[in-house]
């Protein structure tokens, strides 16, 4: 079996002086890669690190962190990525979930590591490598090495006695709160890799963005196609990332050939008008992913790039990175017309199935599931899941075939194509994101403040994907000011996942049957009027004598 790191080394020997990565004005060639990475590697295996135990990597986005996971690859480990922008509440049982042996830090995180490992209560606490001199004196846990230490191994890679299976271990939000653990293959990515490198045309000359956060699978597609490919990938700094004409300067500045993420920043360019007629000329490819893109936006990016090839890629990290893939050969038409995913990539399939796993006909809604090659195994230590969300079904020659549900619901059009119909009632897409409203939902209605809180997500008017809302019961007596309602949802979850929206009620609107009627409160907000996304901070006007009416 091929490992995901072998094809870099093959580039690293071919032009060691080439540039591999470049951020902001640090450049790093596939020689310096090459070296540092192995003596990552062999420090690691000479301190007992073994095929498949777990590397969690705690870094910003920087060369060193790429250092980070191809060492933790070369040492036969599992990459574990994980972000310093999430509270320990949320590290916590991603670290319990994988109970990494091994952390490779940076930066000061040294108090979230300590608070979020005390809270996953592992059963043997993990070495911690320090990537850089800045904080590894700032911490009681224990210190595997300093950056310095990593000179005095060589700079050829560790002998790997038993080839690992998993390459890299990422997270999604789970239905309890819990975030899931998807394993991603060695084989799986790189069939992936195949298929999109030879699709897009992926070569040495290239010079691939690499915006969305590490822990995305769409960094799988931008590090490795590049690297793959022996082309330059160009870190997108994460200050960049909520200024539209600062990242379409950094596209001009660095001659980008290729940029790939998630929608909701092309809905910022569109917005803020970021982009000029017959802009970034090296540009070739715009690949997108993640969530609906705004057809106004898809039609002034097209209309203003007129050079570039537009692709929506479709997929989750489940499935491998991407299962299905439109190319576009023109412009919307009009505002209204819907934007395909596409159809499968070769090897996987699309099904359109009913709640008793049964094809719908064309034109009809009905539950996408992914099947065939890179359909993951389940989630790691998590049967329950597991159990709910992958299938197996009889195919029609008798065989057995694995689908991943992926609570998504979409239609088949008369041209062949699959249209995206919104997600199932409790997940919302919002802004690149993949979001559980029971994870919002159990933060707030553990508040004694509170009765009864629902999440539910209003699509907007064009340029965010949906916007989450929510409305609330507040308990007998009290009347919690809606910023300590904030306040305590962002201790306990990363930002994408803060509602925009709220609204106060007396009772929540339930079905005669006794359920939440979620459509009657996705209703009452899209009628309030007040739905534009001006800001973080922008909420709808309390309702005090909301009913269930």
């Amino acid at each position: 079996m091929s490992l995901l790191q072998n094809r870099i080394t093959e580039r690293a020997d071919a032009r060691p002086e080439a540039t591999a990565l470049v951020w902001n004005d640090l450049r790093m060639t596939y020689g310096e890669l090459e070296s540092r990475s192995n003596q990552l590697a062999r420090l690691l295996v000479d301190a007992g690190c073994r095929t498949g135990d777990r590397v969690g990597v705690l870094m910003t986005k920087k060369p060193q962190t790429i250092v980070a996971m191809l060492g933790a690859l070369k040492a036969g480990a599992i990459h574990v990525p994980l972000d310093p922008v999430d509270p320990d509440s949320r590290l916590a049982p991603m670290l319990a979930a994988t109970e990494c042996r091994w952390i490779l830090a940076a930066g000061h995180v040294g108090r979230l590591l300590e608070e979020a490992l005390a809270a996953a209560q592992l059963p043997q606490a993990p070495l911690v490598g320090w990537m850089d001199q800045s904080a590894a004196g700032a911490t009681s846990l224990p210190v595997l090495f300093e950056l310095p230490d990593l000179a005095a191994f060589p700079t050829t890679p560790p002998v790997i006695f038993r080839d690992p299976e998993v390459a890299q271990i990422l997270f999604t939000s789970g239905s309890a709160g819990t975030p899931r653990a998807v394993a991603l293959n060695h084989a799986d990515v790189g069939q992936f890799l195949e298929w999109a490198i030879a699709q897009f045309g992926i070569s040495g000359s290239d010079r691939l963005s690499q915006h969305p956060p590490l822990r995305s699978d769409l960094s799988s597609f931008d590090i490795f196609s590049a690297l793959w490919t022996g082309a330059q990938l160009h870190l997108v700094p994460t200050e960049l990332n909520l200024l539209p004409h600062r990242l379409t300067q950094f596209i001009r500045d660095h001659k980008l050939t290729q940029w790939v993420s998630v929608p909701a920043v092309l809905n910022q360019w569109a917005r803020f008008d970021a982009l000029r007629h017959n802009d970034f000329p090296s540009l070739r490819r715009l690949l997108f992913a993640g969530e609906t893109i705004s057809t106004p936006t898809l039609m002034y990016l097209m209309r203003r790039l007129p050079h570039v090839q537009f692709t929506n890629l479709y997929g989750t990290a489940e499935a491998c990175i991407a299962s299905g893939f439109h190319t576009m050969v023109r412009p919307p038409q009009d505002e209204y017309e819907s934007i395909a995913l596409g159809g499968a990539r070769p090897g996987q399939q699309l099904h359109l199935l009913d709640a008793q796993l049964k094809p719908v006909v064309d034109g009809e809604t009905g539950e996408l599931y992914v099947g065939g090659a890179g359909v993951s195994a389940g989630y790691w230590n998590d049967p329950d899941s597991t159990r709910a969300n992958f299938f197996e079904i009889p195919t029609a020659s008798g065989e057995i075939e694995r689908l991943h549900r992926t609570g998504d619901r979409a239609r088949r059009g008369t041209d062949g194509l699959y249209y995206f119909c919104g997600r199932n009632e409790t997940h919302i897409r919002s802004k690149g994101h993949r979001i559980d409203a029971a994870r919002i939902e159990a933060v707030l209605n553990a508040l004694p403040e509170l009765l009864e809180a629902a999440a539910v997500g209003i699509p907007s008017s064009g340029f965010e994907g949906s916007m989450v809302c929510c409305a609330y019961v507040p308990s007998p007596g009290a009347e919690p000011r809606l910023e300590y309602l904030r306040a305590a949802l962002a201790a306990r979850l990363p930002h994408y996942m803060l509602p925009v929206g709220w609204m106060r009620y007396e009772k929540l609107p339930r079905s005669p049957g006794g359920k939440l009627n979620r459509a009657l409160l996705a209703e009452r907000f899209r009628r309030s009027g007040n739905l534009a996304p001006l800001s973080e901070r922008w909420h709808v006007p309390a309702m005090a004598s909301a009913t269930a009416g």
